[in-house]
């Protein structure tokens, strides 16, 4: 495993925001994207303790608490995505998601976004140029089409042009005109609604609405990846994709939703449920464990209960002000954005050119 620190960090204990390291040294954990509810959350730990003394296994069995979750999943989504698959990992469900499009498509040429990161399964990274066009990549495969990420600050199109949002689908719509004069069809367009890894973008509005035509009127599905930013992490709205005004086909669910325990889910329309029950069995031994969907039950509750979507866009705007404050003072910061907990910061040596301020390798 790659180390992620130069000063590598040992953390032993967690609780709600703070984390503590074998010194005994308290951090402020504003990086951590898993513990959604925060570290050990004592309703968490509790649900989860209460499930073990009872039972735990897989759903070969009845039990009430896959039909609980799934029914407080859906609840929180548009009418038409009503059918739940639980997997272990963001990574399994974009996997599955993948299938369920080809499934339902008959078709497996896939749209991405530069500089997207949806898991690290083969497939995952094929879809992935985060991954493939990274170190040790081998760059995209024949069936992927790459396309710009939707990027206001630092891309072609800017946050003050109108039109941005269309023109950036614009490279969408080219990406469906080279599959088809290859004399192939559209599965799928997958990426993240706030591009995480590319940025903590936030795309221009209109993006997904003229991509998600454009990918529609070609025969294929459209997948958010809102494993980064559903459940209000961004303040304003349940999911990404509602900021849009658009309702995706497949959406992915992942590490958040488990607060820590692995789990993810793909939640889809009854259509492309029915074309992916094809006779060959869907089945994930620990997926959607009595145990793992006690826990993600738990954490809606606690979402909902402590009003944590609301806190997130009282702490966010009040981060978003303060560090906007801080750009008018600041030259090396280039642009400040986000919504909620969603926030990122660009760092830039020169704000016509937008020359990243990164750290410059030492030379002897």
């Amino acid at each position: 495993m790659k180390l992620s620190y130069r000063a590598p960090l040992t953390l032993l204990r967690g609780y709600r925001q703070f984390l503590f390291d074998q010194h005994g040294r308290t951090y402020l954990d504003g990086y951590n994207n898993v513990p959604h509810v925060g570290h050990c959350h004592p309703r968490i730990v509790a649900a989860a303790e209460r499930q073990n003394r009872l039972l735990n296994t897989n759903t070969r069995y009845l039990h009430p608490a896959q039909v609980a979750y799934a029914e407080a999943l859906t609840s929180r989504l548009p009418d038409e995505l009503s059918v739940c698959f639980f997997v272990n990992s963001g990574s399994e469900a974009n996997e599955l998601a993948l299938r369920l499009a080809r499934a339902h498509t008959g078709a497996i040429d896939t749209i991405v976004m530069e500089a997207g990161y949806h898991g690290n399964t083969n497939t995952a990274i094929d879809i992935s140029p985060y991954k493939f066009d990274g170190p040790g990549g081998r760059s995209a495969p024949d069936w992927v089409e790459v396309v710009p990420v939707a990027d206001p600050y630092r891309g072609p199109y800017k946050g003050s042009d109108p039109e941005a949002g269309r023109k950036y689908a614009d490279h969408v719509r080219a990406a469906v005109e080279r599959i088809h004069a290859r004399d192939r069809r559209v599965a799928a367009f997958i990426c993240e609604i706030f591009p995480s890894v590319g940025g903590q973008l936030i795309p221009p509005p209109g993006y997904y609405r003229h991509a998600y035509e454009a990918v529609r009127s070609a025969g294929g599905v459209c997948i958010a990846d809102e494993v980064q930013t559903g459940l209000g992490r961004i303040g304003i709205h349940q999911w990404g994709f509602e900021t849009q005004g658009v309702v995706p086909d497949i959406v992915v669910l992942g590490k958040p939703i488990g607060n820590g325990h692995p789990i993810g889910a793909v939640i889809t329309t009854p259509a492309i449920a029915a074309s992916f029950a094809n006779g060959m069995e869907f089945f994930s031994t620990f997926g959607g464990s009595t145990l793992a969907c006690v826990i993600g039950r738990e954490v809606l509750r606690v979402v909902d209960d402590e009003g944590l979507q609301a806190q997130a866009l009282d702490v966010g705007t009040f981060l978003l002000d303060g560090l906007r404050g801080l750009q008018d003072e600041s030259a090396i910061i280039g642009d400040v954005r986000g919504s909620g907990l969603f926030i990122g910061v660009e760092l830039v040596r020169d704000h016509d050119t937008l020359e990243p301020a990164q750290r410059k390798p030492h030379t002897s």
